[in-house]
């Protein structure tokens, strides 16, 4: 079999690639930073002594965690579309990463709260801190650079779930990529310059998150 790659096509329909790179960028950085207040509010709930909190959130956690991400989509979009609730894909999509991404985070977090001494608790309220106090001034900078590689792995999934609204007709950039090759019959060439996208903005976010690290931990040297 002898292919013949033509890339001219790609090129030229670059342009109408553009807007859903856009949208799935847009997609990624709501959904990572909604879900990360989410899950700072999960990992709170799921030690909470309400029992109503803790098992509303231990519950979000275990089906964001348990249940495929293209599932939470349909439930988001066709779920609610059952039940009387007009969602259109791009609020629908962004609701299903968002809750996914809660899920994960909120676990990532609960790893890294564990991983601080808990005597840094006891250490505050001797200093004469409440809780609240004692967990940002004292807990919170050891807690970052515990949670952020696994912080930047779920951003990093954010950003390949967006790739799942093109089953709800999101023109994201695999709907864009989908639609621009369908036009050329170049579907090969398509969807290898697409994922080469993917993986450059990946391999941006793995050098940003080492970047914020190493600032980070110079920082922390610094001061002390």
């Amino acid at each position: 079999m002898n292919y013949h790659f033509q890339w001219a096509p790609v090129w030229k329909a670059f342009p109408d690639l553009l807007p859903g790179l856009i949208m799935t960028l847009e997609l990624t950085l709501l959904a990572f930073v909604l879900g990360s207040l989410i899950a700072f509010v999960l990992t709170w709930g799921k030690s909470s002594s309400n029992q109503f909190a803790k098992g509303t959130c231990v519950s979000w956690i275990e089906i964001a965690r348990n249940t495929p991400c293209l599932f939470q989509i349909y439930m988001a979009y066709f779920g609610l579309g059952a039940l009387g609730v007009d969602v259109n894909s791009f609020y629908a999509v962004l609701g299903a990463i968002t809750f996914n991404t809660a899920g994960y985070l909120a676990e990532v977090i609960r790893g890294g709260i564990e991983g601080v001494d808990p005597r840094q608790y006891r250490a505050g309220t001797a200093l004469g801190m409440n809780r609240r106090q004692t967990f940002v001034r004292i807990v919170l900078p050891q807690l970052v650079p515990l949670i952020l590689p696994g912080a930047g792995n779920q951003l990093i999934w954010s950003l390949l779930n967006t790739s799942l609204g093109m089953v709800v007709g999101l023109q994201e950039l695999t709907g864009a990529t989908y639609t621009a090759q369908s036009l050329t019959f170049r579907s090969f060439e398509f969807f290898i310059a697409t994922a080469i996208i993917y993986y450059v903005l990946a391999k941006l976010v793995t050098l940003m998150l080492y970047g914020a690290a190493r600032l980070y931990g110079g920082k922390r040297r610094a001061q002390a």
